[in-house]
């Protein structure tokens, strides 16, 4: 790689050229004894696994203020809810989750819109009650 120019050099150095190592390392193996050397495991109750979902919590956050909510609803249980969704649907695809997922997730329940048809409002009420209350199941 060229010094800089600012650098000093000595006029009578040679100039240096690469040289490999004189002992090259094996290469690396995935030989743990946990190492997974399969797919993802797929079948009925495992999931649906997609790179970096965490990144969708961070998505969710963005959106909050985007949320319109109706008497008793909180925001909390509309990202839990809608982001199970918008995950599903990352998944599919095979890739980490990006706005448009949760935009999709948040339209389906209406959430983004000002004026939702009552009858969604009731639905949604009901199915997305606590959702944003981690700790409600851990008694049962």
């Amino acid at each position: 790689m060229a010094a800089p120019k600012f650098t000093q050099v000595n006029p009578i150095d040679r100039p240096r050229s690469y040289s490999s190592p004189d002992h090259v390392p094996s290469p690396w193996k995935n030989d743990q004894p946990a190492a997974i050397t399969s797919r993802q495991p797929s079948g009925n109750r495992l999931g649906h696994q997609g790179p970096d979902q965490g990144y969708a919590l961070k998505l969710a956050e963005g959106l909050r203020d985007s949320i319109v909510l109706q008497l008793n609803e909180s925001a909390d249980d509309a990202i839990c809810g809608s982001l199970a969704i918008a995950l599903r649907r990352a998944s599919k695809y095979g890739r980490a989750p990006v706005i448009h997922d949760l935009k999709v997730a948040f339209g389906i329940w209406g959430w983004m819109l000002l004026d939702p048809p009552s009858d969604l409002v009731a639905q949604r009420r009901k199915l997305f009650a606590g959702l944003g209350n981690v700790t409600h199941h851990y008694s049962e």
